[in-house]
């Protein structure tokens, strides 16, 4: 008797508790930023709603194309990249579920899709980065000057496979054409001297340490390496400032709800936390880069959002043109 009323609580238990496990929603999402970089706001999102998030990091190309292979079998509910070419492709090959206007209505419609099928969170910008101890450097003030024979042996760049390299080279050449844009690699190319860097940390270090006197590298990654050593000797330079110059090349990590996940309204709902002001607010505490609402400021140690020019390309094109800025990158032979 007493192993038959043990069955039978246990059963009943069972019962009560089960819609409960049930009704807890979760979301898959396919991601190609570094976990901290996702982690706070994801976590202040699921203390929000209490659905819970997870995460599987990867390159935001394998993870794309491994959304293709998948189809209708893919656990992703959403795709979040850290390039908007990557999220274009996405968007071509439709992989994506179109998005309400009223849900990326907050952010300006050249960091989304023309169609809304991905939408900018945070933007990044292209700059160089200067040692303060370095001579003969007044004449730089643009991207083009990094050509300059000068600069040989003095330049730090990272490998041109780099996601921001390719989206940064799409802008130059979208602005200023094919031709010079060939001239600037070529150049960057011999006065890097076939030596590049991995990673755009990498990049500030040499410049702090003066194994190098100029880089070209992503906004945060100074303001970074400043955090951790302020007395290193290194500002920043937007370059392409001047009248009729082309401005800074940006580019946008961004995020989309693919096309089979079966939790739309969960996965809106992420979608519209991470574009309010609470969620804004954290990608520019944590990252260091600039929201993708213009009404949320940037952190305060970088130049604010609206004091310099940035080029006019719309985000999509870095997608749409990838193809022709990586011919143009193999025909120069970029390392």
């Amino acid at each position: 008797m007493k192993a038959t009323t043990i069955a039978i609580w246990t059963l009943l238990i069972t019962v009560l508790i089960s819609p409960l496990v049930q009704s807890a929603e979760s979301l898959v999402i396919y991601s190609g930023r570094s976990d901290k970089f996702v982690k706070p706001v994801i976590r202040a999102f699921t203390e929000k709603t209490g659905i819970e998030v997870i995460l599987h990091s990867a390159k935001s190309t394998a993870l794309l194309n491994k959304l293709q292979l998948e189809g209708k079998r893919t656990e992703a509910d959403l795709f979040l990249s850290n390039d908007a070419g990557s999220l274009q492709r996405g968007s071509d090959l439709k992989l994506f579920k179109r998005l309400s206007k009223s849900l990326v209505s907050p952010v300006k419609k050249n960091l989304r899709a023309s169609d809304n099928s991905w939408v900018g969170l945070s933007a990044r910008a292209r700059v160089l980065v200067v040692n303060n101890n370095a001579k003969g450097l007044d004449f730089v003030d643009s991207v083009f000057d990094l050509a300059d024979p000068r600069l040989k042996g003095r330049l730090a760049i990272t490998s041109s496979a780099n996601g921001s390299f390719i989206a940064g080279t799409t802008v130059y050449m979208l602005e200023a054409g094919n031709k010079k844009t060939r001239v600037w690699l070529q150049g960057m190319k011999d006065n890097s001297e076939g030596r590049v860097f991995d990673k755009h940390s990498k990049v500030v270090k040499a410049v702090a340490s003066g194994r190098k006197d100029i880089g070209l590298v992503n906004h945060y990654y100074i303001y970074r390496h400043l955090a951790k050593e302020p007395s290193a000797p290194i500002r920043i330079l937007l370059p392409d400032q001047g009248k009729g110059d082309m401005g800074v090349a940006w580019n946008v990590a961004g995020i989309a709800i693919s096309k089979y996940s079966k939790k739309k309204k969960a996965a809106e709902k992420l979608v519209d936390f991470l574009l309010s002001k609470q969620g804004q607010k954290m990608f520019a505490e944590v990252n260091q880069e600039y929201p993708a609402r213009s009404d949320v400021a940037a952190a305060a140690e970088v130049p604010a959002q609206n004091s310099y020019k940035v080029a006019d390309v719309p985000m999509a094109a870095l997608g749409s043109k990838r193809n022709a800025t990586l011919d143009l990158i193999e025909s120069v032979g970029m390392p």
